[in-house]
């Protein structure tokens, strides 16, 4: 049996285990929170390093991303490097082949009219690859990496002008620490509602895209009917709660196990450890050839019919 463990820097609250049987093999999917805590992550890798078959990092990437350039997060190298017999994933590399994936299929099987739609893409630095995606598709696309992690309001209107501010600002900002950058621990349980500045984004979207953390941190606390969503790591607590706020149709990236959508890191795990081999060692064309194994499609809820 296969056990692969999401150490994450998230709430403990949001904490799950599942098991299931893919490809013919049973395996044990499980999610630990830290509630914030760097040096408790590290910790419980160093306990199970060596009797899982796979880590993923949860909560924080290694890297972010732009065209080209990958900038590395200062706080994640330590975690990374904790584990020295299990492999470790953040989920990076499927975020670009699966997330890409997802948005194609829902603009080629007609599930997104996405041309004639208004899209707020929370954080494209860490869904690159959906960002692309979402670009290619014709959309009117807002950008919100300075509105969203550095509370600047300036919405970007393309990736071009995404790069050019991240070559002047990523390089300073990942070696910040994560939390001022990311709602981690407890503040991954609340929501500040429709009184900050980025309510306005919200109401200008059709679709809400990207990180589940940042769209709940600052999503409006009234009226969303009609929004569609598109993310990732939902719990049925989170599902209930986007049903009391209108919200149309919800949509992850990741299949829905147990009731939980996981993390991209989780699926990952998953992944390197099926193929038996070392991260490095995976090609993107055996991790496409893997998800379409899998039979991996997005899971799509319509919460509130029209």
């Amino acid at each position: 049996m296969k056990h692969i463990v999401s150490v994450s820097i998230g709430s403990s609250k949001r904490d799950k285990r599942t098991e299931q049987e893919l490809l013919g093999e049973k395996v044990i999917i499980e999610r630990i929170g830290t509630d914030g805590s760097i040096d408790k992550a590290i910790e419980i890798i160093r306990r199970l390093d060596g009797k899982v078959d796979a880590f993923g990092m949860g909560g924080i990437d290694l890297y972010i991303a732009c065209g080209r350039r990958r900038y590395t997060l200062r706080d994640a190298i330590p975690i990374a490097k904790a584990a020295q017999k299990t492999p470790i994933v953040d989920g990076s590399r499927l975020k670009g082949s699966l997330e890409r994936r997802v948005i194609r299929y829902l603009d080629q099987h007609g599930k997104i009219d996405f041309k004639n739609k208004t899209v707020l893409m929370v954080c494209a630095m860490d869904r690159f690859g959906m960002a692309e995606a979402l670009q290619e598709t014709g959309c009117d696309l807002i950008l919100g990496d300075l509105i969203f992690v550095l509370n600047l309001p300036i919405p970007l209107r393309s990736l071009n002008a995404l790069d050019r501010v991240a070559r002047i600002v990523a390089p300073i900002a990942v070696n910040l620490p994560f939390s001022m950058l990311y709602p981690t621990g407890e503040k991954q349980d609340g929501n500040k509602g429709k009184r900050t500045m980025h309510a306005k984004y919200y109401r200008q979207a059709d679709v809400i895209a990207g990180d589940f953390h940042y769209i709940k941190r600052y999503m409006p606390d009234d009226d969303m009917t009609g929004k569609v969503i598109i993310t990732n790591t939902v719990t049925e607590e989170d599902v209930a709660w986007l049903k009391g706020l209108g919200i149309h149709t919800l949509i992850t990236t990741t299949p829905e196990m147990d009731g939980r959508s996981f993390g991209t890191n989780v699926m990952e795990g998953l992944i390197v450890s099926l193929l038996r081999k070392s991260p490095d060692q995976v090609s993107d064309e055996e991790i496409n050839e893997i998800l379409d194994r899998l039979n991996f499609e997005p899971r799509v809820e319509v919460l509130n019919p029209a």
